[in-house]
């Protein structure tokens, strides 16, 4: 019996889903590596389609639909091995702050957006000196009347050049207890004060907009502010579980997809008379891959479905995120060792995904700190 219970309308979604990245993805992938960034046209033609923001409620723009719909998305974005086009991110991490914890005024204001692809979103929490430790942010609020003025730094933004909306987590200095400090905000680009560095040129997701934001003397309406006043580290800890059960889809979907490639270039590659895949070495090698592979798969699943139900898998989705982006970064590494010297070229894709793999063990809390996460978790 499968774990997770996909209906014929999943299938159909996911069909559909498929054959759009094939037509308006995966032909200008090499293109958009180059250039560094994807066009926000593209975020346009997926809001067209419905394949951003599925949960988002009908009456803010959505289809209300289950998170197995995101699953669906996630997975086939991963497939067309590229990184630039970081939809779930903005489907699936951040928008969920804006539809939680924001007011009516806020969801209507820019829900729609979001799901249409008019608006694209990104979320600063890291600064340049403050990682998975939110507790040690410096990026400080200050309440001026109606009004919120933001000073700080934050980096490694993901969508950072190309978004129109960011829930940015600021501190109120006055506050001693950092995790009573924390708050969320909604900033508009374009806002006075709100700057976007340059791009960050990174060893690979060479087509994710990565980029430094500044923000200087930089003022917001009250009314942005996401819940109530000293609640946002609590927003955050409910999101992450989400955040990094997203990760370990990522992951075991471009483990899965990796395999298969490799699977059909070492049937194909001969060597001293035959093929690749016959050599016994290299089917010990395949045989593991495909297990750990599996496993990953079975212990995802579960965790989804207990996602879906509601439940609090902290404790295990901690376990997934350190441990499938561990498992890929094996695969990505046996698989090119497969490819020989053409795993090492441009032109065949395990090149790209042994780059784009390597930082998933160090978004969303880096695998050490999801360990101790779990540490804690087991009264260590």
């Amino acid at each position: 019996m499968e774990i997770l219970q996909y209906t014929a309308e999943h299938r159909i979604f996911r069909e559909a889903v498929r054959k759009f990245f094939e037509k308006e993805v995966i032909p200008h992938v090499d293109e958009w590596e180059e250039a560094g960034i994807v066009p926000r046209s593209i975020w346009k033609k997926m809001g067209d389609q419905g394949f951003l923001c599925p949960m988002v409620p009908e009456e803010y723009g959505g289809a209300g639909a289950d998170f197995l719909y995101s699953v669906i998305i996630c997975e086939e974005l991963t497939r067309t091995n590229h990184t630039g086009l970081a939809a779930p991110l903005h489907s699936d991490v951040v928008v969920p702050y804006i539809t939680e914890f924001g007011t009516e005024e806020l969801k209507k204001k820019y829900l729609p957006g979001c799901c249409s692809g008019d608006t694209i979103t990104a979320i600063a929490m890291t600064e340049p000196n403050t990682g998975s430790d939110l507790a040690a942010i410096r990026t400080t609020a200050v309440e001026d009347g109606d009004m919120v003025v933001l000073n700080g730094q934050k980096t490694f933004i993901s969508n950072g050049i190309n978004c129109d909306l960011l829930v940015l987590v600021a501190r109120d200095s006055v506050i001693e207890n950092p995790y009573e400090a924390i708050d969320l905000y909604l900033v508009e680009a374009g806002t006075p004060g709100f700057e976007k560095g340059k791009k960050i040129k990174k060893i690979g997701w060479h087509s994710q907009d990565t980029a430094e934001l500044y923000f200087t003397d930089c003022r917001i309406p009250r009314a942005n502010r996401l819940g109530y006043k000293g609640t946002g580290f609590i927003m955050l800890m409910q999101k992450l579980q989400q955040e990094r059960l997203v990760c370990a889809i990522a992951a075991v979907a471009g483990a899965e997809n990796l395999l298969d490639l490799t699977i059909k270039y070492t049937k194909e590659r001969t060597v001293f008379g035959k093929p690749v895949s016959k050599f016994q070495a290299n089917q010990v090698k395949i045989v593991e891959m495909a297990t750990e592979i599996k496993l990953g798969r079975t212990f995802l699943d579960k965790l989804i479905a207990d996602h879906i139900e509601g439940k609090n898998v902290v404790t295990e989705v901690s376990m997934a995120k350190y441990w499938t982006t561990e498992m890929a970064r094996r695969v990505a590494d046996e698989c090119l060792q497969l490819h020989g010297g053409y795993g090492y070229c441009e032109e065949y894709p395990v090149a790209r995904a042994w780059r784009d793999v390597r930082v998933m063990s160090i978004f969303a809390g880096t695998n050490e700190v999801m360990k101790t996460i779990v540490a804690k978790m087991m009264g260590l």
